[in-house]
C-alpha cells in the first residue's frame, strides 16, 4: 500500500523535475533568439588608442561580443581564448569585439602588458546596462553574446569562456 507521504514526496519531485526542465528549456530559447536592443547597430564606443568602434561597421558579420573589465579575473583570463578565436576565424568574416566595462586608464594600461588582435571599445560602467538589455539580467562579468549574420543574438554566457565552447557555436553559424 502506497502511503499518503510518499506520495506527496513524489509529487514534489516532478514538479521539481518539471520545473527545472522548464527552466532549461527557457534558457536554451533565450540564447538562441531574440532581437538585439533597438538602435543596438547604430552603437559607438571610443577605442583605447583612438578612434571609434562603430557597431554599424559590423552589421552583417558574425560577431563575438564580449563585456570584460581589468579588475575581473575570469575576464582577463578568457582574453587569450578569445584571441585565440578571433585569429582563427577573422577569415570566415567573424569578428570578436570587447567592450570594456572599464576606465580608459586601466584598459589601456592592460592592453600594453596583454596586446590582443581583436578591437576593443571603450563602454565604461554604461556597458553594464547595455549587457542587461542583451540578456544579461545579473550584470556579471564577463558575459558573451554571439550575433549571427542576420544580427541576431544566437548564443549568450555569463560566466568565462572557452576556445572550444566559442568554436562550437561559430560552426553553428
Amino acid at each position: 500500500m502506497i502511503r499518503r507521504s510518499n506520495l506527496v514526496l513524489f509529487g514534489a519531485g516532478v514538479a521539481a523535475a518539471a520545473a527545472g526542465a522548464g527552466w532549461a528549456w527557457w534558457r536554451l530559447r533565450v540564447a538562441e533568439g531574440g532581437e538585439a536592443p533597438d538602435g543596438f547597430w547604430s552603437l559607438r564606443f571610443p577605442r583605447p588608442e583612438g578612434g571609434e568602434l562603430d557597431f554599424a561597421s559590423l552589421r552583417g558579420r558574425v560577431v563575438v561580443l564580449n563585456f570584460w573589465a581589468t579588475w575581473c579575473p575570469p575576464c582577463v583570463k578568457e582574453m587569450p581564448d578569445l584571441d585565440r578565436v578571433h585569429k582563427a576565424h577573422a577569415g570566415r568574416g567573424v569578428k570578436v569585439v570587447g567592450l570594456a566595462v572599464d576606465g580608459p586608464t586601466p584598459v589601456r594600461q592592460f592592453l600594453q602588458r596583454q596586446p590582443v588582435s581583436f578591437e576593443i571599445g571603450l563602454a565604461g560602467f554604461d556597458g553594464t546596462e547595455l549587457s542587461r538589455a542583451l540578456g544579461n539580467s545579473a550584470g556579471g562579468l564577463p558575459f558573451t553574446v554571439v550575433f549571427g549574420r542576420d544580427g541576431r543574438p544566437r548564443f549568450r554566457k555569463l560566466g568565462q569562456t572557452h576556445v572550444d565552447e566559442l568554436n562550437q557555436w561559430l560552426s553553428q553559424l
